[in-house]
This record gives structure tokens, sequence and C-alpha cells, in this order.
């Protein structure tokens, strides 16, 4: 099975002015695309070859001699994920069961902004920050480099980029604008309710 580069699920310039099409052409169109093609390439003529990406990041989460393997896997995951989770005019309040699922389980929407956010902060180098279900409630974690909470067995809802090809070109080195950008103005609430089972 080829792992295919997904198409944007918007136009490059859909979420401008908070993510420009400049960003995106590098980010989906460089970054992105490089780690499905070395996955394509590390996985060719192995057993994984046939393998979906998702049985490829857990067969080889935790074996330092697939890091290769697992880092562009997970990385092709997390970056379609990512796009998913945006939407042009999206942000703030959220909207169907995610409302009251997080009302129930962070006591309060602004309470979850300030769990996502400080994440995203916090989180030291590359990484992402997610929303995601542990045992039936909804927590904030955030994971380095290429981890990805697939990987430990949790139910991603939501996750925000923080490695720095995805905010530098839009906000240098200010994180905590483009995480209030992607907060305010870009989280997709419909994809977040998809995945909510």
């Amino acid at each position: 099975m080829t792992i295919h580069l997904i198409d944007l699920p918007y136009a490059k310039d859909a979420l401008a002015p908070h993510i420009s099409a400049k960003t995106l052409d590098f980010h989906h169109g460089k970054h992105h695309s490089a780690y499905v093609s070395n996955l394509n390439k590390l996985i060719e003529g192995t057993d994984l070859a046939k393998a979906t990406i998702e049985e490829i990041i857990k067969k080889t989460a935790n074996d330092s001699l697939k890091a290769g393997i697992f880092n562009n896997a997970a990385q092709a995951w997390n970056h379609t994920f990512y796009w998913q989770s945006m939407m042009p005019n999206g942000g703030g309040l959220p909207t169907g069961a995610i409302a009251e699922k997080i009302n129930a389980d962070f006591k309060g929407y602004d309470n979850f902004v300030e769990q996502l956010k400080n994440a995203g902060l916090t989180q030291f180098g590359s990484g992402w920050a997610w929303l995601v279900v542990k045992d039936k409630r909804l927590e904030i974690m955030k994971t380095s480099n290429a981890d990805t909470p697939i990987a430990h067995g949790l139910q991603p809802l939501l996750t925000v980029d923080v490695w720095e090809h995805a905010y530098y070109l839009d906000y240098q080195n200010g994180r905590g604008s483009y995480l209030d950008a992607f907060i305010n103005h870009l989280i997709n609430w419909d994809f977040v309710n998809s995945h909510l089972v």
C-alpha cells in the first residue's frame, strides 16, 4: 500500500491571515510531502509495505531499529490530522457534543483554552499539543518530535503543530500568537466532533 500525501481540505490561502499560503506551500508541499516520500522508500519491499499508516505507527513505536520508519509515518499521520483540525473561519467556542464534554471535563471552555495553549507553549523544542480521549475523559497532552497519541492507544480529537516550521514564516518566534490564532480562528469543531465517540 503506497502512502499518499492528502490534498489540503481548503485552498492554500483560505487560512490567511492566520496561516499564510506561503507557510502552507512549505509546510504541506515540502515538509509533509517529504515525510510521505521518505516513508514509502523506507517500507518498500518490507512486511510493512501493505500496512496502513496507523498499523505502521503501532508496529514501529518504541522499536529503535525502526525509528526512521516510525518518525516519517507518525509525522505524515500527524500532519494529515493537523490539516483537518483547521478550517477557514473556525475556532472560538465549540459547538455540538464536544462543547458539553469540554464543559464537563475541563470545567469550562476557558480552562480548556488555558491548558491547550500551555501545552503548546511549554513543549520544549519541536512537537505537538493534543486534545485526546483517555479513559472516556478529555485530556490535553503534548508529544515531542514525531510522537503521536495513537502510538499510546489514545484517541486524538484535535492537534496543533508547534514545530517552528508551522508558524515561523508568519509569527517568527511568537508561538503564543500562533496558538491564539489557532484557537480563536482556525479550530475545526466539526472535525473534532466527528472523532468524539
